[in-house]
């Protein structure tokens, strides 16, 4: 059985210029103080002047854009297949009136850079969720045509407003038609301030172990609590690092969910899914966590047979220069030995069976 990476960013050529074009977030640029080393600044105050090297933003270099560096990556670590996405802001920050376009052009070219390495390489698409609703409708449609796509990359604003916008009905409609996954992804994190004054001194510590997780959770507890499965039923997400916190607050979520008197009162409690239920029925997730103890607590909530295997590369590479095997891999690895012991069939499924099932990979 291959191993499947399900998990995997690339910033294709045309959207590296795209970004080295801006100057404002999200862009790329270099600091006087380290003039020739390029840093990717995606995230509201990376670019303040006085922020230590280590908070604004992330160095970049060829294994964000050159796919060769991303074969040379899956080389290195036993990865035969990847589903490469487009990684954090996607394309949320354009005018309504250049998404469409710019959607169009990335998602071919990406479809083409899985055309070189058939086989080997698959991809989720991007929207283009700046534009109206009818535009992002058509290039849904557009994907499910396009050789390599095996589903889309979301975010957790949508089209801004969050993933419980009713506005965002007729696209989870197209979705579900094509059936076509969305990979969900966080991005903004929470607000800067609930980190403290000593934020600062941490790096990107606090909001990528605390921020992109709680993030997650609550988009999707946002879905559940606004009836999206519920109009919805065969709409599928796989969610990005095990489900944020999901596996593990999904009891207390139902627990609050049955004792809201405002929820009885409207009478939203008869027709709401189960928690449960969504999560064995509509919810995939990936294995990125990093410890024996979440990934058994992401089985425990979804199944073995919904969990899939994933690298989040570039991202979290060795901060030593001569080190060749990655840390964050060879955790995640360790971490699946680790929760499935001795049930090799279940191990060799969330490392790359369950993604060739799930996603029909050649």
């Amino acid at each position: 059985m291959p191993t499947v990476d399900v998990h995997t960013h690339v910033y294709p050529p045309s959207y590296m210029s795209l970004l080295r074009t801006r100057t404002t977030v999200p862009y790329v640029r270099n600091f006087p103080d380290a003039p020739q080393n390029a840093r990717l600044i995606i995230l509201p105050g990376e670019d303040a002047p006085d922020k230590p090297s280590t908070a604004r933003g992330r160095p970049i270099g060829p294994e964000y854009f050159d796919i060769k560096e991303k074969l040379k990556f899956m080389d290195a670590h036993g990865i035969e297949k990847s589903v490469i996405s487009l990684a954090n802001p996607w394309l949320d920050f354009l005018p309504p009136d250049e998404a469409g376009a710019a959607a169009c052009s990335i998602n071919d070219e990406v479809d083409a850079i899985c055309g070189q390495y058939p086989g080997r390489l698959y991809a989720f698409g991007t929207l283009p969720l700046s534009a109206p609703a009818e535009t992002v409708v058509e290039e849904v449609k557009r994907l499910k045509t396009l050789k390599f796509m095996r589903g889309i990359i979301m975010g957790t604003s949508g089209l801004g407003k969050g993933l419980d916008d009713p506005a965002l009905d007729p696209i989870y409609a197209a979705l579900e038609e094509q059936k076509l996954l969305i990979f969900l992804h966080p991005h903004y994190g929470l607000p800067s301030d609930v980190y403290g004054p000593r934020a600062g001194d941490y790096g990107h510590v606090l909001p990528l172990s605390l921020g992109f997780p709680l993030e997650t959770t609550i988009a999707v507890t946002r879905m559940l609590l606004s009836g999206v499965w519920e109009r919805f039923k065969e709409l599928d997400i796989l969610i990005a690092h095990s489900g944020g916190t999901l596996p593990f607050l999904a009891g207390r979520i139902e627990s609050c969910i049955n004792h809201d008197g405002h929820l009885k009162k409207e009478g939203r409690l008869e027709k709401m899914r189960n928690v449960w239920d969504v999560l064995k029925k509509n919810i995939y997730l990936d294995a990125v966590i990093y410890s024996e103890v979440g990934l058994k607590a992401a089985v425990e909530a979804s199944g073995a047979d919904r969990l899939m295997f994933g690298t989040d590369h570039p991202f979290f590479p060795p901060l030593d220069e001569d080190e060749t095997e990655w840390l964050s891999v060879k955790t995640n690895y360790a971490a699946i030995k680790s929760a499935f012991g001795g049930d090799e069939a279940a191990a060799k499924a969330v490392l790359g069976g369950n993604a060739v099932r799930i996603l029909k990979l050649d």
